[in-house]
């Protein structure tokens, strides 16, 4: 029996005050101006993919729904603090269509925000009761630092990685959560299969759709800004193909040096792109994976039945 009661859209906490038990009417607490930067960015919203993404597993996976809220709890509050600490490390300006956290804030609040928020996650695994969880944790927390860490020495330095390079990059930095989300649910299983080689495919499909869509998405331009990639200076998919379809060409790279606001030189950037045929090989690259994640996901089916959640997830990846 599927046990997702309980388990819906929309049933996660909207304050990470939640997590920890607070009643928001309450006058101001120490709680509340600690967690007001994570607060901020949780009532923006957001697209709830993590969730989606364990509604669609759990099909297969069938935990418990009590189970299946902590581990949501865990992800949703990692997922934002990286959102924090990402704006800054990026120079952000917009999230979510609104001004970032840290400007408003503050760096030095958001940072702190950020952190209290890895170690509320960190304190609910022990309602898992499972020994090997604070393992996976710390595993998958390990792997998306490592990844965040090339991404910017990659910036940073102005080194254009090759794509296998920038794949294994986007294993450890968006797969983290997604594996962990994944690993925390297959602890609390009775199945058996093994779903962590689709979680790999659908991270990498996710972060080459995320690419594409800051480089060419008007709902992107809106709760980002205009190629926010090239202003941050970020080696994306399609600009790594870019460049290295014609490596004696810098003017992408020197682009990507000036960290530009102006935007006729990114709109100059992105006509570059289109004419190195780098958005037409990303969405090769993006429907050859999203074909690679349906065979998975078939075979998931065949063993422990259907999940039209998988189903719909892998159609609202797909970009055609």
């Amino acid at each position: 029996m599927t046990v997702t009661s309980g388990f819906q859209m929309g049933s996660s906490p909207t304050s990470p005050l939640e997590y920890v038990g607070y009643n928001l009417a309450e006058p101001k607490s120490r709680e509340q101006i600690i967690c007001g930067p994570l607060d901020y960015l949780l009532s923006s919203g957001g697209k709830n993919i993590r969730h989606k993404l364990m509604l669609a597993f759990n099909e297969w996976l069938q935990i418990p729904a009590e189970k299946a809220e902590i581990i949501s709890d865990i992800v949703n509050l990692l997922h934002t603090a990286s959102l924090l600490i990402d704006d800054i490390q990026d120079s952000s300006k917009l999230r979510r269509g609104k001004p970032v956290a840290h400007s408003i804030f503050g760096v030095a609040q958001t940072i702190n925000s950020a952190n209290y928020a890895y170690f509320l996650a960190q304190q609910k695994l022990s309602s898992l009761h499972n020994t090997r969880a604070n393992d996976v944790f710390v595993e998958e927390l390990l792997n998306l630092h490592r990844g965040q860490g090339m991404d910017l020495y990659w910036r940073d330095t102005l080194t254009c990685p090759t794509e296998e390079q920038y794949i294994g990059m986007v294993l450890d930095k968006t797969g983290g959560l997604f594996r962990l989300a994944v690993k925390l649910m297959q602890l609390e299983s009775n199945q058996t299969c093994d779903c962590i080689p689709l979680t790999n495919t659908l991270g990498t499909i996710f972060q080459i759709r995320d690419d594409i869509l800051n480089l060419s998405g008007k709902e992107y331009t809106k709760n980002k800004g205009f190629c926010e990639d090239i202003t941050e200076g970020k080696f994306s998919f399609p600009i790594i193909h870019s460049i290295n379809s014609d490596p004696r060409n810098m003017q992408l790279v020197n682009i990507l040096r000036q960290r530009s606001e102006d935007n006729s030189l990114k709109a100059y950037a992105v006509d570059y792109i289109t004419s190195t045929r780098s958005f037409t090989y990303s969405y090769g690259k993006l429907n050859s994976l999203i074909a690679e994640a349906k065979s998975m996901m078939e075979e998931l089916d065949a063993q422990m039945g259907p999940s039209t959640g998988m189903c719909a997830f892998l159609e609202m990846l797909n970009l055609n």
